[in-house]
């Protein structure tokens, strides 16, 4: 989520293409890898790194930030991907929070049940 709010913030962070001025904004996304432990799941870890592609060139001759050919860079984001990224993610937080909610109610339970028992 903080990579597609840094996106969403920088959109229109535009910069110089030529090397020693200011660079435009380098559009930010998330690596995901599983870990393991013995052979079983242990987790994901989740990095924010530059996309490859992180600025791409657009033509703005009245820029401050454009070459003699009038080109300046552009933040690499598309803005309906990121909302889908926000959207995917506060979903995901919810899903992982009621799984915690449930497994925490079941938790309850037993010790109800074996309280009766005792």
């Amino acid at each position: 989520m903080n990579a597609s709010a840094a996106n969403i913030a920088n959109l229109q962070t535009a910069g110089s293409l030529e090397e020693g001025k200011q660079a435009p904004y380098s559009a930010l996304t998330t690596v995901s890898k599983a870990q393991t432990a013995g052979g079983e799941g242990a987790g994901v870890t989740t990095n924010v790194v530059p996309k490859n592609t992180p600025f791409v060139p657009a033509f703005s001759p009245d820029s401050p930030f454009a070459d003699e050919n009038g080109v300046i860079g552009i933040p690499n984001v598309d803005l309906a991907e990121e909302i889908v990224n926000v959207n995917l993610a506060e979903i995901t937080f919810k899903a992982n929070l009621k799984t915690l909610q449930t497994a925490q109610d079941l938790d309850k339970e037993l010790l109800r049940i074996l309280d009766e028992k005792a």
